[in-house]
């Protein structure tokens, strides 16, 4: 019988959503006050999907402590606090929400004790982003980039 966990993750970060690609004044005029040179902050909440068999055993989907432990590793103790412009994982993309999306889809990919279904990244009461990553030939190429 398979099940589906959510589970959310919170830390704050800030950022500065500016391209290389662009000007000073293409910046400004695509990102507004997002450009501002100082960054600014958000609280984000992440919630992370899994489906999976229930485990007739435990009764779960995963283990939650080891999924906590995960995030707890790969997530909270590295963006909590931080500029996420500087954070090697925006190294070549713009660290807007939806690709914070993305980076955070990669990460969970990598937690074994079910399948990654979703990602939701809230950014502010207004905005929300969804990514349940790529589907087809595609999903390699994602994931070696």
């Amino acid at each position: 019988m398979k099940a589906y966990l959510s589970r959310r993750y919170r830390f704050s970060a800030s950022h500065r959503l500016n391209s290389d690609s662009y000007s000073a004044e293409q910046n400004l005029a695509v990102f507004g006050k997002c450009n501002n040179p100082h960054g600014h902050g958000h609280n984000y909440i992440v919630e992370v999907t899994f489906g999976g068999q229930v485990d007739p055993v435990t009764g779960m989907v995963c283990d939650l402590g080891a999924l906590d432990t995960f995030a707890h590793q790969h997530l909270t103790s590295i963006f909590d606090l931080v500029n996420l412009n500087t954070l090697d994982h925006f190294k070549t993309m713009v660290p807007s929400t939806e690709n914070l999306a993305i980076v955070v889809h990669r990460i969970f990919s990598d937690f074994t004790g079910a399948t990654l279904t979703n990602v939701h990244v809230e950014e502010t009461g207004n905005n929300s982003f969804d990514y349940p990553g790529e589907i087809g030939p595609t999903t390699a190429s994602t994931a070696a980039a």
